[in-house]
């Protein structure tokens, strides 16, 4: 039954992200038909055509690797007059076809070249006035921002919907409301920060959790005497105790109990927000997770704070990845909080779907969690200000706008439109970046792969 359900979670994690693909699609396309652009191509993965079907002038498909998509919008790259000669031809069918020619020397020069070339080998002078490059700065912006949106939007009413019906179940247990803290996990041995361990070696030394008698699912009440009334207070007095004795009070299935230790000094990092390692008292405990219902108003609040977290983790990326490489070669254990390619999530969705200790309802909240969340990231990812990505295109229609503007308060000519080919070489850097973080993220899933049970 478990490979059966574990083929079920898969299969709904691929179609959940091929959904999410086709919609940011069509985040691009429709407000670009909707401004008169012309768009040509709607396909949903790359490679090799497997089905498509020509609906107007706009050809619908799918192809064999389901990793992304595209639309082909018409002039996304505008001639340059100073360097391009135009050419019109007439084919075989009695067509006017327009072609951009140009004599280059240098390999990124001829790049952009090609690029040029490429985009304008199908245009005719009946698609003058439906260029893309020709269209207002702001139309550019909503055409390029509409498909991270979308992503976004998928996030939110996902995450609305789990934070109004079930609560939230990632909520920070250290939040000043979260109530006294009940144990979720009791650390079998203290194992150094830095080296990024999940399991103990023979020569660790036992936690002064485990010595003080605490288990999962103790409630703690008092920590020397001073009575605990929820995590924050209560990792605050564990971490200003440093080697000290501690006498902890706790209750376990109702019964008071109580057990004496000493905390140890670790290095151990300052808060979620910041990764600056400090000698702090430690103890062992993890807390159990304070769920809260909410709204839309409660999920934007913590979106909000998934984008500062999101912008974080962004930054440290290739920190994270290069973690992930030294991990497939055994340099290292994968660290539990390093990022998933598709295949990763896909595992995840399909244990998270085949796992016995989760209920119908726990199955349903994390699998749409991942879903949330993967969306979340594609959308802020996308808006990184870098060719290819959106972000790219719309800082280059904001650059474009600043231009112009500054061109008319000084009263001097209008610089014309940006030309995004001119930012190429950069977009194949970043691509070949991006390829490259997306090949070890996929080998890592396959070789060293993340678990939901650690």
């Amino acid at each position: 039954m478990y490979p059966l359900l574990m083929t079920l979670g898969i299969v709904l994690f691929a179609a959940a992200i091929l959904a999410s693909i086709g919609l940011h699609e069509l985040g691009h396309m429709i407000p670009a038909k909707a401004f008169g652009g012309k768009v040509t191509q709607y396909f949903i993965g790359f490679g090799p055509t497997v089905w498509s079907t020509q609906r107007g002038e706009t050809e619908y498909g799918i192809k064999a690797i389901p990793l992304g998509g595209y639309v082909k919008i018409v002039g996304m790259l505008p001639p340059e007059a100073a360097d391009l000669a135009e050419e019109v031809t007439v084919d075989a069918a009695g067509n006017t076809v327009t072609k951009i020619r140009k004599s280059n020397t240098g390999m990124f020069t001829q790049l952009i070249s090609d690029a040029r070339a490429a985009e304008w080998e199908l245009i005719g002078p009946e698609d003058s006035d439906r260029l893309f490059y020709k269209l207002p700065w702001w139309k550019k912006v909503i055409v390029m921002a509409g498909g991270p949106t979308v992503n976004l939007l998928i996030a939110f009413f996902v995450f609305w919907a789990m934070f109004a019906t079930y609560g939230n179940p990632s909520r920070d247990a250290t939040e000043p409301d979260a109530g006294v803290p009940v144990l979720a996990s009791v650390s079998d041995c203290v194992i150094p920060y830095e080296e990024g361990r999940l399991t103990c070696n023979d020569d660790d030394p036992v936690s002064p959790a485990v010595l003080a008698g605490l288990e999962a699912g103790d409630t703690i009440t008092t920590f020397n005497g001073v009575p605990v009334t929820d995590w924050d207070q209560f990792r605050t007095l564990i971490r200003s105790n440093g080697d000290g004795e501690v006498v902890l009070g706790y209750e376990r299935d109702g019964v008071a109990l109580s057990g004496t230790t000493n905390t140890t000094v670790e290095l151990r990092p300052n808060g979620p927000d910041d990764e600056t390692l400090t000698a702090v008292g430690f103890l062992g405990v993890t807390p159990t997770s304070h769920q809260q219902t909410g709204g839309p108003i409660y999920t934007l609040t913590q979106m909000r704070q998934m984008t500062i977290d999101t912008a974080q983790a962004l930054v440290h990326l290739p920190v994270k990845v290069w973690g992930v490489a030294k991990a497939i070669v055994g340099a290292q254990e994968r660290d539990p909080e390093s990022p998933v390619s598709i295949v990763g999530g896909s595992r995840i969705s399909g244990e998270i779907v085949a796992e016995e200790s989760f209920n119908l309802t726990e199955k349903i909240v994390f699998f749409g969690g991942l879903i949330a969340g993967f969306n979340f990231f594609i959308g802020m990812f996308n808006f990184i200000p870098l060719l290819p990505l959106d972000g790219g295109h719309i800082a280059s229609a904001l650059w474009e706008a600043v231009r112009r503007g500054f061109a008319r308060l000084r009263g001097r000519p209008d610089p014309g439109h940006v030309d995004p080919a001119k930012l190429l070489p950069i977009a194949y850097v970043v691509a070949s970046g991006l390829l490259v973080l997306s090949v070890v993220l996929i080998v890592g899933d396959l070789v060293v792969p993340l678990h939901i049970s650690g």
